[in-house]
Order: structure tokens, then sequence, then C-alpha cells
């Protein structure tokens, strides 16, 4: 597919088929998460591969019982470890780039789960120190992002888009 007509068609995905989604799928997703862009290839992340049921419904509370979070057969918890960023990049690094690079990880999931036919939705609404809690993250460890993975069980809405001269400045 071309690429553009990938990234237009990517919505966030609710409801699952109750399918498995195989540990070499989400290998490939983490691999797509691996290619991408950090500052100074410093690579501040961390992914937490998730499908055991008890944890996902501790995670669903965690995310103020966003319920579908359940009813994936999987979830990626992307975490960042701003330390690796920081010792490069001083403060700048741990509060900025650190995000960033992880934020290009979790678009690169998306991307390639849409790509391979898979649903997802980036969850950023959840208590942060209740998921550390639960995964029982090291310190240095913070979440970012709960990924939530799966078949998609529900027809795409089109979604409407602000125009480009809405959003974009060209200065020539």
């Amino acid at each position: 597919m071309d690429f553009l007509k990938l990234a237009q068609s990517r919505r966030s995905i609710r409801r699952f088929k109750d399918t498995d989604v195989t540990r070499e799928q989400l290998t490939r997703l983490i691999e797509a998460a691996q290619a991408a862009p950090s500052a100074g290839n410093c690579q501040p992340w961390h992914f937490y591969i998730i499908k055991n049921k008890a944890l996902q419904d501790k995670l669903k509370d965690a995310a103020y019982q966003q319920g579908f979070i359940l009813y994936a057969p999987a979830c990626i918890i992307v975490c960042t470890d701003s330390k690796r960023s920081e010792a490069r990049y001083a403060e700048r690094g741990k509060h900025l780039y650190a995000i960033q690079d992880t934020a290009a990880a979790v678009q690169n999931i998306l991307l390639c789960a849409k790509n391979m036919g898979i649903g997802t939705c980036w969850v950023g609404a959840f208590d942060e120190s209740e998921v550390s809690r639960i995964l029982n993250l090291p310190e240095d460890l913070r979440p970012v992002a709960i990924i939530p993975v799966g078949w998609p069980d529900e027809a795409h809405k089109p979604q409407t888009r602000r125009a480009i001269d809405e959003i974009a400045t060209f200065i020539d």
C-alpha cells in the first residue's frame, strides 16, 4: 500500500476479534519500533508485551477502566528510559528527546500493525505510577503508552482532518 494511504487509513481500534496475535507478529511490531529515529541513536525505549489476562485487567484499571484493553489479545507497554538520552543530552534529552523518541517508536508500531491488518489504539490516559507498580518497572523506566493489539472487530469510520492551509505555514 502507498505510505500516505496507509497513514491516512490508520484508526484507533477498540474492538477486537477473539483471535490470537502471534509472538512472531508481535516481534515484527517491536522490530518496527526499533527502527524509529532516536536522538543520538540513544534508543531510550523498552517494550513490555503482555498477553496475560490478569495483568491486562490490572492495566485496564490503571487506564481508568478503558475496558477494551482487557479484550485485546495483547498489549504493548512502551516505556522510556530517559537516562539513556540524559547521559548524552542532559536535561533536554531527559525531558524532550526521550519522549520524542518513544513517540516515534509508538507511531512505527501503529503503522506497521495497520500494514499487517492488525488493529491498535494509542492509550495515553493511565496512572503512570500504577502501571509501573503493576509491571514492577525499574525506577529508570517510565511508561508512556499502552497499545492494545489485535485483529479489528469493527468497521473503520472515516475521519475528517483539518485542511492543510489550517495546519501548515509555508515560508518561501
